[in-house]
Parts: C-alpha cells; sequence; structure tokens
C-alpha cells in the first residue's frame, strides 16, 4: 500500500501499519475515489442441450439509425444446439413486437424451443411475455444482473454483427435485410 510505505518513511511507532490500514478503511475519500467493490461472481456452470431448437437465446441490439423500413433496433434469436443464428430488424423493442417476431419468424419456421433465455431486459420479462411463455410451455429463464458472460454465445454473436454492420453499411443507404445483416452483402435475386 503506498500510504503505508509514504508513512513508514517519515515515521515510526508501534502498529503503525494496524493504524494506517484502520484509517484507510475509513477514509470517505478514499472509498469514494476507490469505486464500488467488485461483487463476487458465482461460478458459471455448464448446461447441456439435447436437441436442435430446444433452448434458444435471445436479445435486442441498438439503437441504430432508422432504416428506410423503420427498423431501429435487431433482435437476435440464436439456438444453443446448432447455434443457428437469426437476426431480424424490428421498429422498436416494446415486448409487443418482440413476441410478435418471435412467433412469426422463429416459432412458425422452427417450432417451439423448451428453453427460452435472455438477459433482464423489461421487453423479456414483461408480463405480456411471461404470458406468452406460459400459453406455448415454454420455460423462461434469464442470466443473471451484471454478468453478460453467462450468455456469452449470443453476446459473441452480437459483436459478430456489430463488426458486419460498422464494415459494410453503405453511407446513402439505412436499409437493412435479413441478407445484409447476416451475411453482411446483399441478396442476388432471379430476375
Amino acid at each position: 500500500m503506498k500510504t503505508l510505505s509514504k508513512t513508514r518513511e517519515r515515521f515510526y511507532w508501534d502498529r503503525l501499519r494496524a493504524d494506517v490500514e484502520n484509517w484507510y478503511r475509513e477514509c470517505h475519500a478514499c472509498g469514494a475515489r476507490k469505486g464500488p467493490k467488485t461483487r463476487t461472481k458465482g461460478r458459471l456452470q455448464r448446461y447441456n442441450v439435447g436437441a436442435p431448437f430446444e433452448r434458444m437465446a435471445l436479445d435486442i441490439l441498438g439503437p441504430f439509425p432508422v432504416t428506410t423500413k423503420g427498423n431501429r433496433y435487431v433482435l437476435v434469436l440464436m439456438d444453443y444446439f446448432t447455434k443457428w443464428p437469426e437476426a431480424i430488424p424490428i421498429p422498436d423493442q416494446e415486448a409487443s413486437t418482440v413476441a410478435e417476431e418471435l412467433v412469426r419468424s422463429w416459432i412458425s419456421c422452427h417450432g417451439m424451443p423448451m428453453i427460452l433465455h435472455s438477459d433482464q431486459g423489461i421487453n423479456f420479462n414483461s408480463a405480456l411475455f411471461t404470458e406468452l411463455c406460459k400459453l406455448l410451455g415454454i420455460l423462461k429463464t434469464r442470466t443473471t444482473a451484471l454478468h453478460p458472460e453467462s450468455d456469452g454465445m449470443v453476446e459473441r454473436f452480437n459483436r459478430t454483427i456489430l463488426n458486419h454492420l460498422s464494415l459494410f453499411r453503405e453511407p446513402d443507404r439505412l436499409g437493412y435485410t435479413f441478407a445484409t445483416l447476416i451475411g453482411a452483402r446483399n441478396m442476388r435475386l432471379p430476375g
């Protein structure tokens, strides 16, 4: 401790170390400057998934500049078993929008997952979203607060999406499509 070494350079008395440590512990200015103590985090545990599309993660990225179709956010959906990702542009992050896109874009294509995992965003923990999961028989789980690494798979994919958007976005065109978000390119269509 720097304070202890500086004090020892100029002074000596019995219990000097204990007195300096006690003074430092009770100094309000020192505590404010030092910031909050880091929280002890629980150990990460392995979670085994038995089948494709059994357990999935979802997250929201944004806000981004408004697209020509009025979208400002990206709903990220990802399967834990296959690591299959989908990124869906959405206009807002309201629970009703997220629930509608979950059913339209994921459940209608891949079926209902048994477990749905998300962060603690209010849209994922709303009464509407909770009721949707209850009606569909989906167990809703969430990451621990201030512990995003417990959902590292989707967080890593989010970083990939952000990298793609920053590298391939044309300055005069803000119309993100599924192909530009996933493949960072415009899709070639027949005709």
